[in-house]
């Protein structure tokens, strides 16, 4: 998303952005179904090194990517605040969750306080500087007070939704920038 800006204003430029992100569905494609075996891969994305998880979470969150590079691209907060959920919230609530972890949320022994804390706070950081960085750069205009508790609502709505105990059901790679978009489309209208 970082690099959103680099490409040229056309309407076919959020399409060429896409590519990386769908090159790498495809490689995720073909390793998980084991066509071809890249044991790096594996063991960098994976949990339990079973190239088949590479069809679940990192599958889902390439899709998610280009999703809203697709659909929202760089006019839109929706698209921005979504992928920064996914990336900054998410991401960074799975590492500090694991490391720090040990007080578990009552509700779901497989989440912890400290991974839905990180949550809300990285998600809401990571959602607030990235649309900075694209005001600044003119892609919209935001009225930074509403916008901060715009995003201080669609943080915790998303930080809820990850600490709900469906990963069973439906992968947080799914549900949080899903919620997210759903959430931010309904406070900022875009």
């Amino acid at each position: 998303m970082a690099s959103w800006p680099i490409f040229s204003n056309s309407v076919e430029a959020r399409y060429f952005a896409s590519l990386v992100p769908l090159v790498n569905c495809l490689r995720l494609v073909i390793n998980g179904f084991s066509l071809v075996t890249d044991e790096g891969l594996v063991k960098s994305v994976t949990r339990e090194g079973n190239p088949g998880e590479l069809l679940r979470g990192p599958l889902y969150y390439v899709l998610m990517l280009i999703l809203c590079a697709v659909v929202f691209w760089r006019e839109s907060p929706t698209g921005v605040i979504s992928v920064a959920m996914m990336c900054g919230g998410d991401g960074i609530a799975d590492i500090i969750g694991r490391s720090f972890g040990s007080q578990k949320l009552p509700y779901n022994q497989r989440k912890s306080w400290a991974g839905s804390i990180s949550m809300f706070a990285f998600g809401f950081l990571v959602s607030i500087g990235m649309l900075q960085y694209f005001s600044a750069l003119g892609y919209f205009q935001l009225d930074w007070i509403g916008t901060i508790q715009k995003v201080a609502l669609i943080s915790l709505v998303a930080t809820v939704v990850e600490s709900l105990p469906i990963t069973e059901v439906i992968d947080d790679n799914i549900s949080v920038p899903l919620v997210s978009m759903l959430t931010a489309s309904l406070t900022f209208g875009s």
